[in-house]
C-alpha cells in the first residue's frame, strides 16, 4: 500500500510533519531490517519515540519562516521544504534523549525515557551485565542515530541544491549551539552558579536557538530571505526562546504532572539552574536568609511533598515567580515588535504571533 504523501496546504500543521517522518522512517526501516532484528528494534523504539507526542513546534517556525519570506504552501516546493522542517524533529529526539541521560530523567511526555526503556528490555529478556549501563548506552547510540538521520532527511528532502547550499550552515550553527548550551547547563549544575545571566545565556543557545531563532532562519534561508528580514527572524527567535524556556522552568517547578509529563518538582530535584532558582536565591538572601539556606540546602537532593511545597511556597513569596513571569512579558513584547516591523508576510506575521503566545503562555 503506497504511503499518503503530506499534502503541502497541510505543511506546519502536525498531521503533515508526522506523514514526512513516518514516510522518512518507512524508507529506513527496510534497510534496518536487513542488517538485524536488533538494530531493526532499536529504529522501531526511535520511531516511536519521535511520533508519541510533542507539538511540532520546530517545523512549524520553519515552515511560517519560509511562508513569511514568500514561500507559496501550494507551490511546487512545498513538500521539499516540509521534509527539510521536519528533520528538526528528529534532532529533537536526540536532544531529549541525551538530555534525559544526562540528567537521569525517568519520563519523557508521560512515559519511560529511552534509556529507562532499553534498560527495561534488557531485564525483561534476562540479558548479561548491567541493564542500567545497557540502556544508558542504547539510549545514546540512538540519539546519535536520530542527529544523523536529521542530516540525512535535510540532504535527500529534494531542494534544489543553491537552497541546501543556504540551509548548511545555519543548520551547522543550531547543531554547534544546542551542544554549547547542553554544556554550559551541565557545567552551571555542577558548579553551583546562582548568578541570573548564566541560565539566561544557556536557555539562548540551548533552547532558542533550535526552538524557534534557528528554525525561522532555515525556513527564511530556504527563501533566500534578505539579510533585515533573517536578522527580524533571529532577534524574534531569540525573545521567543529564551521566554519558552522560562515558561518551561515555572512548570518545572509548579506544572502538574498530567499535564507535563513529568514528576512534580522535578527541575528542583535535578538541581537546574534556572533563571527561577536564580531569582529566587537572589531575592531571598535579600528578604529571608533561612528561607536562601534551605533553597540551598535542597537544590539536587531528592524531596518529599512536604519540602517540595516549602520550596514553592519560598519561590513564590520572595517574588522569583512574578520576576520571571514580568521577564517572559516583556521579552515576548519586545519579539513581537520586531516581528511586526519587519518585511514578513502579514500571515506568516499572524501566525507566528498565535504560535509566540501559545509557546510562551502554555501550561505544558
Amino acid at each position: 500500500m503506497a504511503t499518503t504523501r503530506p499534502r503541502p496546504r497541510a505543511a506546519g500543521r502536525v498531521e503533515a510533519v508526522e506523514a514526512a517522518l513516518r514516510q522518512f522512517f518507512a524508507a529506513r526501516q527496510a534497510e534496518a531490517d536487513a542488517i538485524s532484528p536488533a538494530y531493526a528494534t532499536a529504529v522501531t523504539e526511535l520511531e516511536s519515540y519521535v511520533l508519541r507526542g510533542g507539538k511540532r513546534v520546530r517545523p512549524t517556525f520553519a515552515f511560517l519562516g519560509w511562508i513569511g519570506a514568500g514561500g507559496d504552501p501550494e507551490g511546487p516546493d512545498a513538500e521539499a521544504v516540509l521534509r527539510c522542517c521536519s528533520a528538526l524533529e528528529l534532532f529533537h529526539a536526540y536532544g531529549l534523549i541525551h538530555d534525559d541521560v544526562i540528567d537521569a530523567s525517568a519520563t519523557r511526555r508521560g512515559a519511560p525515557a529511552a534509556h529507562v526503556l532499553f534498560a527495561e528490555q534488557h531485564r525483561a529478556r534476562c540479558w548479561s551485565g548491567d541493564a542500567d549501563l545497557f540502556g544508558v548506552g542504547a539510549a545514546i547510540l540512538v540519539g546519535d542515530l536520530a542527529q544523523g538521520w536529521a542530516d540525512d532527511m535535510i540532504r535527500t528532502c529534494g531542494l534544489p541544491e543553491p537552497a541546501l547550499a543556504r540551509v548548511s550552515p545555519v543548520w551547522s550553527a543550531l547543531r554547534t549551539e544546542v551542544l554549547c548550551g547542553q554544556l554550559l547547563d551541565l557545567t552551571a549544575e555542577a558548579a553551583g552558579e546562582e548568578d541570573i545571566d548564566t541560565p539566561v545565556l544557556v536557555d539562548q543557545y540551548k533552547t532558542a536557538s533550535y526552538t524557534v531563532e534557528r528554525p525561522l532562519h532555515i525556513g527564511g534561508a530556504i527563501a533566500d530571505a534578505d539579510p533585515e528580514l533573517i536578522a527580524a527572524y533571529r532577534a524574534f527567535g531569540i525573545g521567543i526562546g529564551v521566554a519558552f524556556q522560562l515558561r518551561d522552568d515555572l512548570l518545572g517547578v509548579f506544572g502538574a504532572p498530567q499535564e507535563t509529563g513529568k514528576p512534580s518538582g522535578d527541575d528542583l530535584v535535578q538541581g537546574k539552574r534556572t533563571t527561577l532558582f536564580a531569582a529566587a536565591l537572589k531575592y531571598a538572601d535579600e528578604q529571608d536568609p533561612d528561607a536562601a539556606k534551605f533553597l540551598r540546602a535542597k537544590i539536587g537532593n531528592p524531596i518529599d511533598d512536604e519540602e517540595l511545597a516549602q520550596m514553592r511556597a519560598i519561590i513564590t513569596g520572595v517574588g522569583a515567580v512574578d520576576h520571571v513571569e514580568r521577564d517572559i512579558a516583556t521579552r515576548t513584547d519586545r519579539a513581537l515588535a520586531v516581528l511586526r516591523a519587519s518585511t514578513a508576510t502579514d500571515d506568516a506575521k499572524d501566525q507566528l504571533t498565535a504560535m509566540a503566545i501559545r509557546a510562551t503562555q502554555r501550561t505544558s
